[in-house]
């Protein structure tokens, strides 16, 4: 059977969540708007310094999430795709899940068009980032990119103590979980197979309803882990060990800088939408793709830009 891996939620959580990181430039040009807190400046000094000082961002930026199944990116597939978007002055993370089975245009593809999940496959987060944005109208800053070890590895650092979450009878027989069914505590590994699970009436769409699930339940986790004095202190190397287990364009000092600006300054909304919206698809088969849904894209197009509030 073939393995699914689910994105790094975690790090979507600890920068992506603060993901209005700017240019070294633009920050020394708006010196004026930062807010320097002394407890995490000591901490920068006495640890991992930035090359920038910390400062509370104010412009809302796009990140790509993608999850993989292998760290080869010429041999893998990338079976969670998200789009996040954060709006740092409206305290607010927007999540689009983007269906791996989408029928999309992929450009210099021999077919022209296939599974959006393909894209990564032909020709790595590139082509991905650059078909997710010609198919849907949004426009990527940055991208992060994780297999199901950095999963692991981050979700038993930051919930050693697991997530709560529903686990039903039939998910419990084909992952071979061993708890009951109902309100049960996951941690890493059984997380992971929470969240790849597709085998039921639900298949994908169920899916990503879990992925987003895992994900809003860590927003408080990463709170509460940071949220003494204590927590702080450890605050860069946590950073630290996640960029190690995430490929990603972030630099050290911007990633920093977001995952502190979420703590001190924390999300209090976090919306979500899956793509294809309702009514906006139909179940097709091509020999050259398999079973995919092809999308009426001026629907979905139009529920973005009204789910991230933009105009045409």
């Amino acid at each position: 059977m073939k393995k699914i891996w689910m994105i790094f939620l975690v790090y979507a959580v600890m920068t992506l969540t603060a993901c209005a990181s700017s240019s070294s430039e633009s920050n020394k040009n708006k010196a004026e708007d930062a807010k320097p807190i002394k407890a995490i400046e000591k901490v920068i000094e006495k640890n991992i310094p930035p090359v920038e000082p910390f400062r509370i961002e104010k412009k809302s930026k796009n990140f790509l999430l993608i999850g993989v199944d292998s760290s080869d990116e010429k041999a893998s597939r990338s079976d969670t795709i998200m789009f996040a978007r954060y709006e740092p002055l409206e305290k607010k993370i927007k999540l689009i899940s983007l269906m791996r089975d989408s029928y999309v245009k992929i450009p210099n593809h021999p077919f022209k068009y296939s599974k959006l999940n393909h894209a990564y496959n032909l020709g790595g987060k590139n082509l991905l980032k650059e078909t997710v944005e010609e198919n849907f109208g949004v426009k990527v800053d940055h991208i992060a990119v994780i297999d199901f070890i950095g999963f692991v590895n981050i979700m038993d650092t930051i919930a050693p103590e697991g997530l709560d979450v529903e686990v039903s009878k039939s998910m419990i027989e084909d992952l071979n979980l061993k708890v009951e069914p109902g309100k049960q505590k996951l941690h890493g590994a059984d997380l992971l197979s929470y969240v790849r699970f597709r085998h039921d009436k639900m298949s994908d769409f169920g899916r990503v309803n879990r992925q987003q699930e895992v994900l809003i339940s860590l927003k408080e986790k990463v709170l509460d882990q940071f949220s003494s004095l204590e927590g702080i202190a450890k605050f860069p190397e946590v950073i630290k060990f996640t960029m190690q287990n995430v490929e990603t364009d972030l630099k050290f000092d911007e990633a920093f800088s977001l995952g502190a600006s979420f703590i001190l300054n924390p999300v209090t909304d976090i919306q979500t939408l899956r793509v294809p919206v309702s009514n906006s698809f139909e179940n097709k088969y091509f020999q050259h793709a398999g079973a995919v849904l092809k999308l009426n894209f001026e629907k979905n197009e139009e529920a973005i830009k009204l789910f991230l509030n933009e105009d045409d």
